[in-house]
């Protein structure tokens, strides 16, 4: 069972609209749903991450007196 080659390609090929639309929506998708809440996460952590270290060790500054 041999397939040709050159028939197989065409039928997988996508038309260039579809293309562009898809990469829009990939765009458009990263751009405003996975990266903002990407940001969100990553400074809500730090801010956790700092807020934890001056529970542990206290505030910054001169020791208290």
């Amino acid at each position: 069972m041999t397939q040709d080659p050159a028939r197989a390609a065409a039928s997988v090929e996508i038309a260039p609209a579809q293309t562009r639309r898809r990469e829009l929506l990939a765009f458009l998708v990263l751009a405003f749903g996975i990266w903002p809440v990407v940001a969100v996460g990553v400074v809500g952590g730090y801010g956790f991450l700092v807020w934890m270290y001056q529970i542990v060790f206290g505030p910054p500054g001169p020791p208290g007196g």
